[in-house]
């Protein structure tokens, strides 16, 4: 019996939740272990008894699913925090960030 590649799928989905906050970066990663895992099963589904890990890849979908969701919505509240904010009101943001950090000066300038 062959074994479909699920070990891919986890990967991608993880980097799709580790890089979520990376402006899109999170979005690929998940948009493809998404598509990878819907042609794996679709592979699955023609010919059942020549797999042997359906179900596991049935899981590594539903995981691409939740990762593709989460990075989604954070790039979409990126564009509109970026859209409605100006670049004043950015930095002043990250410097309330740092002031709760107790950073002084990040680039020690």
């Amino acid at each position: 019996m062959q074994k479909l590649n699920t070990t891919l799928v986890y990967i991608l989905s993880v980097v799709g939740f580790l890089c979520c906050w990376c402006f899109g970066i999170g979005l690929v990663a998940s948009i493809i272990a998404f598509v990878i895992a819907s042609n794996e099963l679709k592979k699955y589904a023609a010919n059942p008894e020549a797999y042997s890990n359906g179900p596991a890849m049935k899981t590594a979908k539903t995981v691409a699913l939740v990762a593709l969701i989460i990075s989604g919505l954070v790039t979409v509240y990126q564009i509109y925090n970026y859209a409605t904010t100006t670049d004043e009101e950015r930095a002043a943001q990250q410097q309330q960030i740092y002031d709760m950090m107790g950073i002084d000066d990040p680039y020690g300038e």
